[in-house]
């Protein structure tokens, strides 16, 4: 009868475990398209909720109304550069096709001398412009099949965009829910996983908003000064567009080190266009001045405030963006640092059972290891002093 008993207690608990999981995968389907832009809120609404709480118990202003007036703020320092970026990228491209269509049509298409002077490809460069000009129409035509052969691409962008787009929009709404109930949520999360950790997740928690907010402003500060840098140097080398190339070279400086490809690019452009003066200045510049910004705040504002090894940072960074994406920015080193945090917990714990001797510790009623009471060496009499 007991037994009996006990392998429907199995089974039950085999069912109940078994829907769980098909429960778990269900709701995973459900919200697998939010679950980036739900990790942007959750990082912005972190960052900023000081401000938040600001206008909130400072202003005396509604949860709602705090939450939508911060959520408005944000949208507005995302949209604006963004349409702006969008803007000048599309003045830019239609201008470079029309100009490279017109010269198409007029078999002059060419290249800067020091490009068809280069080593080993020079010769097939200038091979390739010789017949592409010796045929415009042949060329155009070539060009309109390869166009209409590749429109399926196209369309994959034009998918693409608006699928993050549509993320966007979602990690802002997102974020409105997580100003105004995100001290509920923290303590709902916090809860949960001290039912499953123990106390212990208190640290944990306390080290991965600690990480996320020196990462976010490690990352950002560190972009937004090298972008702005940058940008004052395009605008003293006469480049087209640095508005534009200022924006594009933040975003590259959200990547460690990146920041040389924007500037470098910028500047090796410079010096196939004949302005050698303008592109030796940027370059003396990038190497001088941008690039120490990278050097300096980065690892204070990070590492000082963590205390974590800036190797492990920078491990985190690219290792999150190869494997979860731009997010992975922020989420990879926050792995990290959580993986960092248990070992040093690890380590603490058994400190003493590691560098003490074995015979010298002894168990006590609470589960810790305490040096065991050594004899105290009885004093040994000087016999010389006793003789005299």
């Amino acid at each position: 009868m007991i037994e009996q008993w006990n392998k429907e207690l199995v089974l039950q608990r085999l069912l109940a475990l078994t829907l769980l999981v098909i429960l778990i995968v269900l709701c995973f389907k459900v919200v697998q398209f939010f679950i980036v832009p739900a990790l942007w809120a959750g990082i912005l609404a972190y960052v900023t909720f000081p401000v938040y709480t600001f206008f909130h118990t400072k202003v005396r202003l509604s949860p709602s109304f705090s939450a939508f007036l911060m959520t408005f703020c944000i949208s507005l320092m995302i949209g604006i550069p963004l349409i702006v970026g969008v803007f000048y990228l599309q003045h830019e491209v239609v201008s470079f096709v029309g100009t490279a269509l017109r010269r198409l049509q007029a078999g002059y298409l060419d290249l800067p001398s020091q490009i068809k002077d280069l080593p080993v490809i020079g010769q097939t460069i200038k091979d390739t412009l010789w017949e592409i000009n010796k045929n415009p129409e042949a060329t155009m035509e070539t060009v309109r099949t390869w166009v209409q052969s590749h429109l399926y691409y196209g369309k994959m962008a034009f998918d693409a965009v608006l699928k993050n787009l549509a993320k966007l929009g979602m990690a802002l709404m997102t974020l409105f829910f997580f100003y105004r109930d995100g001290k509920s949520l923290i303590r709902q999360i916090r809860q949960a996983m001290k039912n499953i950790i123990g106390d212990r997740i208190d640290d944990y928690i306390d080290s991965v908003g600690a990480t996320t907010q020196a990462v976010v402003y490690g990352i950002g500060l560190t972009a937004l000064a090298q972008a702005i840098l940058a940008g004052v140097g395009y605008a003293f080398a006469n480049t087209p567009n640095p508005i534009l190339l200022t924006l594009l070279t933040f975003v590259v400086a959200l990547i460690p080190f990146g920041t040389p490809f924007a500037w470098g690019g910028v500047t090796v452009w410079l010096l196939t266009q004949g302005h050698t003066a303008e592109g030796i200045g940027l370059a003396l510049w990038g190497t001088l001045v941008i690039s120490w910004v990278d050097n300096l705040i980065r690892p204070i504002v990070i590492s000082g405030a963590t205390k974590i090894p800036f190797i492990i940072i920078f491990i985190g960074v690219l290792g999150g963006l190869t494997a979860f994406g731009f997010v992975g920015l922020f989420i990879g080193p926050v792995v990290l640092a959580i993986g960092l945090a248990v070992w040093r917990e690890w380590i603490s714990q058994h400190k003493n059972e590691i560098f003490a001797p074995k015979d010298s510790i002894v168990p006590v009623a609470d589960g810790k290891a305490l040096l065991a009471d050594t004899p105290t060496p009885k004093p040994v009499l000087d016999t010389d002093k006793l003789e005299n």
